[in-house]
């Protein structure tokens, strides 16, 4: 979940976060309508310095990297997985997303920690987003059968914090460094969190949603050394859903290069989704 992000920020001078101010002029990542995460694409984040007394504005690859893996050729078989010598396939891993509350989860079959264990503890960063993307599925029913059917139709809501043209996600980063090249790249995860009910009835396949932090949270999360415990509760911190608000778009928007718009798709209403055509349109 959570491969589509938002970046595109309105034409606003300053990004404030608990009265710091950074400049986001010239920012050119932050004019991109849509970004799409099985692309690796740079993301706008904040991040602290060394001892975390200030921060900048500066961009990640999205699609975290772990130290061992060493270059880019490698990356691409980790990422997208590759047939092993005996013929089986080896599956890729996905990680644009880390989920929250498993973070410093340790295998007990290998006593190991998960590959996000060190930069959740260290490596704390937010994500600048003016809104996310996600499907809702429905089930249509056979009409010869009456059964139903095994491939769902997927609907793209717009997904947004009210009264808000700007809002922080929480993201771990790694320093990774190519051997072979010497080439060296910060990349970045998204952290999830459960659904709120709101984001739970569009996202019905895995309900999830990005852990989006209010600021006095995302300043904690970003520039204080927290307790291993403390990192767990705000990662996985679900941003309340009276605070939120949501709307259909066109099918295939990511891929337009323009503004997703607001779609009526007439056979969701029966479902309790949010917004009408009023509604939707008041938004913008």
């Amino acid at each position: 979940m959570c491969y589509y992000n938002g970046q595109k920020v309105t034409r606003a001078e300053y990004i404030e976060l608990m009265k710091l101010e950074k400049s986001v002029m010239g920012v050119q990542e932050l004019k991109r309508p849509t970004v799409l995460g099985p692309e690796s694409p740079p993301m706008v984040v904040l991040k602290p310095n060394f001892d975390r007394t200030d921060f900048e504005i500066t961009t990640m690859r999205w699609g975290f990297i772990p130290s061992g893996i060493r270059n880019m050729e490698l990356v691409k078989k980790f990422e997208n997985g590759f047939k092993r010598e005996d013929g089986t396939f080896q599956t890729g891993y996905d990680t644009e997303n880390a989920r929250g509350e498993e973070l410093l989860w340790i295998n007990p079959k290998t006593n190991r920690p998960k590959i996000f264990k060190d930069a959740a503890l260290s490596n704390r960063c937010l994500i600048i987003s003016h809104q996310y993307y996600e499907w809702h599925h429905k089930y249509r029913i056979n009409k010869r059968t009456g059964e139903t059917l095994k491939t769902p139709d997927k609907y793209p809501f717009a997904i947004r914090v009210k009264g808000r043209e700007y809002f922080y996600m929480a993201g771990i980063w790694n320093t990774w460094t190519d051997q072979d090249t010497g080439e060296v790249m910060d990349t970045l995860s998204m952290i999830t969190t459960d659904a709120n009910p709101l984001t739970a009835l569009i996202h019905n396949s895995k309900k999830r949603m990005p852990t989006i932090l209010p600021d006095e949270l995302a300043w904690e999360w970003m520039m204080t050394n927290v307790s291993p415990e403390r990192m767990t509760e705000l990662a996985s911190f679900q941003f309340p859903e009276e605070n939120m608000e949501a709307f259909s778009i066109n099918q295939k928007f990511q891929f337009t290069g323009e503004d997703p718009y607001p779609v009526i798709y007439p056979e969701l209403a029966e479902d309790g989704l949010p917004g009408s055509y009023t509604t939707q349109t008041s938004l913008f």
